[in-house]
């Protein structure tokens, strides 16, 4: 038996370095040349059917953004931040439509992009507040309108675009932007240069990995369900040399659960057998920080927080929703640094005296963010909170995870992880 595993094994490496080889040298618009994954996912998919939990279902509950839209998108610093609802959950007409297209839904590999508004901001007086989060919301709907507009007519040429969709849209952004300076002038310093935000273009969309890599192709048990990586029990068979020898280790596989095997749908009561994975060094580990967040809010007032990451690459995000949770083992860039994604969610709390007692509770707002942002140095990203539904105190938290959705181990167990919460007062 370990023989044919390792036969296996030996014929997908070879199956591997073939495509390797085939692959020379990949031109990317500007002369840009970026490889980020290479995989014998299709000749693994071509033999297999895709399992009946990967079929087309309501999502859970709260998985589903208030807009309706699971994933937004928005131009900050250069770039594009997605965030995706319900960690990549869709509704089953989304689920629909994606299969009938062959793939994610997208605007034919491109999207609106305008410059971010919330994070070029003064700081915003309170008597402000609600004014200016409402015209936020606003210019958000209006990217929106136009991004539906584009995909519907983005065959009509660059100058049709330009004038039938972009400068209509810079119109209403300057209108709103200068209903934002106008209330912040009127109870606190003028803010500049609003103006100049108003502007927008066509922009590639990018990998968005919505498709190959999370349609089950990559996650369908070939890594991580043949017992390959546990040699059959070998590492804890009792050996002096096995890891955590005579500490009275109980478990290290699923060899001898009760449970039946994770398949990386977000369900309970599983064994997972993925291997944990890459461990940075303890200088290279993921740190995060909320920079801005309000004091207090309205219910239903949108708001921003602002989130600091540090030696977190965020280009990789395997969608919980369509099997990709618990699946893939943790990954190092070649300069030693974690790749994945962060969080972001907030719920109200019940009580301030005593933990949750309702940790199965859904969050009041919940995203994924993955852009192909982060690195080494620090840098900020925008979370545009679409408004909490009811008044009392909410618990807004943020924390890295990997592109499985894991916080990022540390070398040390006295590190502090990629994680930090601030309280809310919703009025």
């Amino acid at each position: 038996m370990r023989r044919s595993t390792r036969a296996r094994r030996s014929s997908g490496n070879a199956r591997s370095k073939r495509l390797l080889a085939v692959v020379g040298t990949l031109a990317v618009f500007g002369g840009v040349v970026a490889v980020t994954q290479i995989s014998s996912a299709e000749d693994r998919r071509s033999n297999r059917t895709r399992p009946a939990s990967a079929a087309c279902v309501e999502p859970s509950p709260g998985a589903t953004a208030p807009s309706g839209s699971n994933t937004t998108r928005t131009w900050q610093n250069g770039r594009w931040v997605r965030n995706h609802w319900g960690d990549g959950q869709q509704t089953a007409r989304e689920c629909q439509e994606t299969r009938a297209g062959g793939g994610a839904a997208t605007n034919g590999g491109s999207a609106v992009a305008c410059p971010d508004v919330a994070s070029k901001l003064p700081q915003v007086p309170d008597r402000a507040r609600a004014e200016v989060d409402r015209n936020l919301a606003l210019l958000q709907t209006q990217i929106a309108e136009a991004d539906r507009r584009l995909a519907a007519e983005r065959n009509r040429g660059d100058a049709f675009i330009r004038n039938a969709i972009l400068d209509p849209l810079a119109s209403k952004r300057r209108a709103t932007l200068d209903r934002i300076t106008i209330a912040i002038d009127r109870v606190g310093p003028r803010p500049r240069g609003l103006g100049q935000l108003a502007a927008c273009q066509v922009a590639p969309t990018g990998n968005t990995n919505e498709g190959e890599n999370n349609d089950g192709g990559n996650n369908d048990g070939d890594n991580n369900n043949d017992g390959d990586n546990n040699n059959g029990g070998d590492n804890n068979n009792g050996g002096n040399n096995a890891p955590g020898a005579g500490l009275g280790v109980l478990a290290n596989n699923c060899d001898n659960t009760q449970l039946q095997p994770h398949d990386g749908f977000q369900n309970g009561n599983r064994c997972v057998s993925t291997a944990f994975g890459e461990v940075g060094a303890a200088a290279n580990n993921p740190s995060l920080l909320i920079t801005e967040f309000p004091q207090q809010v309205g219910a239903n007032q949108p708001f921003t927080l602002q989130v600091s990451t540090r030696n977190l690459v965020r280009d990789r995000f395997l969608a919980a929703g369509q099997g990709g949770y618990y699946v893939e083992s943790s990954l190092l860039n070649e300069q030693g640094l974690v790749r994945g994604h962060f969080h972001s969610a907030c719920r109200m709390l019940q009580s301030t005296d005593e933990a949750p007692g309702n940790p199965e509770a859904v969050p009041a707002f919940f995203v994924a963010t993955e852009d192909g942002g982060g690195g080494a140095d620090a840098d900020q990203v925008t979370i545009q909170v679409p408004g909490l539904p009811e008044s009392g105190i909410a618990q807004c938290a943020v924390w890295a995870g990997d592109g499985s959705h894991r916080i990022p181990m540390m070398e040390r167990a006295n590190q502090t992880p990629a994680f930090d919460a601030v309280r809310i007062q919703v009025n």
